[in-house]
């Protein structure tokens, strides 16, 4: 049984900075990992993802040149390092694995992030 555990969210102030990390336990075989996320009274959105074998990545234009999604192959986990943030980044975020390019089959529990003005 594959589980994924989000961790580093928190408050911060607009202009701070979080790093999110998304740790799997079990072998979950999956060639993309992603953060989602979901803001309050909104739907879910598209953060981030990487490819685990070429680290091939892909942002979000809104939060593109601010977050930095990484993968440890080592460890199985996969981060995302949040700077610039701002009041319209609160959500809570989570992370997801899968095999195929939009088909998460893995999905954490979320972390909350909240950024006040």
């Amino acid at each position: 049984q594959v589980q994924l555990v989000e961790s580093g969210g928190g408050l911060v102030q607009a202009g701070g900075s979080l790093r999110l990390s998304c740790a799997a336990s079990g072998r979950t075989f999956s060639n993309y990992a992603a953060w989602f996320r979901l803001p309050p009274g909104k739907q879910r959105d598209f953060v981030a993802r990487i490819t685990w074998t070429g680290g091939s990545t892909y942002y979000a234009d809104s939060v593109k040149g601010r977050f930095t999604i990484s993968r440890d192959n080592a460890k199985n986990t996969v981060n995302m390092q949040m700077n610039s943030l701002k009041p319209e980044d609160t959500a809570v975020y989570y992370c997801a694995r899968g095999r195929a390019l939009g088909a998460y089959e893995y999905w954490g529990q979320g972390t909350q992030v909240t950024v006040s003005s």
